[in-house]
């Protein structure tokens, strides 16, 4: 559900080929707050702003980690529904985790190797939901948990583009858009005392994989355009220090998108988008950081996400809107849809 590359606010003094402010701020006084860590810590080495391999390597060990063994992240909040000019309304709660390594390549790119889940809670027990009766419909629906076993991915030294279903996102477009292409990956790395911040968005735009002719309940319509954005927190001198495999973070997540397809608000009449703001966070690094109500369900049902995420091909991106086309069947008896006819000649593909 999860993954990056950013852009930010340019210094209008020190713009070097579309680097961010944070030069000029890593280049001032916390310039002398890593000087006096180094005098204490002969491994740090601030990372260099205008270097993509510097900031590779920067996220790689804040995201996950770059060490042998994978490291987990967890993150939990409310969603939202707002309609029109109601007020928002809280509806469930959403509750998940990711198991993370990132590999350092020859090149200073990086391969990222992740699980991932999230479960939907009652805002009344705080317990996981396998069944949800929709307010508007009336209707008791069947829960449908997002469980991604095979996360994998590049991230590059120019600018992050992702390739989702049949369009493309470009991370921290600011408006610049398929103009950014091909630009260096940097980051908005921005110094505040002991702490560096930073700023991750996405927004997307594709055809939905659950169609209309297919799933005529589940389906929100032809497009989907949900979008992710994080405002992540994390300790300097454990980015800065060299001998670290991983740094701790904790971040503000927001989601917001279309209605997920198990609420079946496809025929409801009513339109309404989720709005969803979560804590998101590694700590630990190990599964204290995973909410409990998750780590018991996980442990149950699919105590696989614990384990350490194997390499392979890369997956591209799959969010439960994919993996609901996958494993939910059509509505409509005998429908075959376009990401099934897909899967299936990859398939094929890779037989021959």
């Amino acid at each position: 559900m999860i993954f990056n590359s950013i852009y930010a606010a340019v210094n209008r003094r020190t713009m070097i080929g579309g680097i961010c402010g944070a030069a000029a701020i890593m280049a001032g006084s916390a310039t002398s707050a890593a000087a006096g860590s180094a005098l204490k810590n002969p491994h740090i080495r601030p990372i260099n702003v205008l270097d993509p391999r510097d900031n590779l390597y920067g996220f790689a060990k804040m995201w996950g980690t770059i060490g042998p063994k994978s490291v987990k992240s967890g993150y939990y909040g409310v969603q939202y529904a707002i309609i029109g000019t109601k007020r928002a309304m809280p509806l469930f709660g959403y509750y998940g985790f990711g198991n993370t390594r990132n590999i350092i390549q020859p090149d200073g790119t990086v391969k990222v190797l992740g699980k991932e889940c999230g479960y939907f809670t009652d805002l009344a027990t705080g317990e996981i939901m396998d069944v949800w009766e929709n307010p508007w419909t009336g209707e008791k629906v069947d829960v449908f948990p997002f469980l991604n076993d095979r996360w994998r991915g590049t991230l590059g030294l120019e600018q992050m583009v992702f390739n989702v279903g049949d369009s493309q996102t470009l991370n921290n477009d600011m408006g610049k858009g398929a103009s950014r292409k091909g630009e260096p990956f940097r980051l908005p790395w921005n110094r505040v005392g002991d702490q560096y911040l930073l700023s991750w968005d996405y927004a997307h735009e594709y055809t939905n994989p659950v169609t209309p002719e297919g799933w005529p309940k589940a389906s929100t319509g032809t497009i989907a355009n949900p979008s992710e954005h994080f405002c992540i927190c994390t300790p300097a001198d454990e980015i800065d220090d060299r001998s670290l495999p991983s740094a701790r973070y904790h971040a503000g997540f927001t989601r917001q998108g279309p209605w997920w397809p198990w609420m079946k608000m496809g025929q409801s009449g009513v339109a309404g988008v989720l709005m969803g703001r979560m804590h998101s966070y590694k700590i630990t690094g190990t599964e204290e950081d995973i909410p409990p109500v998750v780590l018991k369900r996980v442990q149950r049902d699919r105590p696989d996400l614990l384990e350490e995420p194997t390499d392979g091909p890369e997956e591209g991106v799959r969010g439960t809107l994919e993996a609901y086309a996958e494993e939910v069947p059509p509505e409509v008896p005998g429908y075959v849809s376009p990401l099934a006819r897909k899967r299936q000649a990859q398939h094929e593909g890779v037989g021959q």
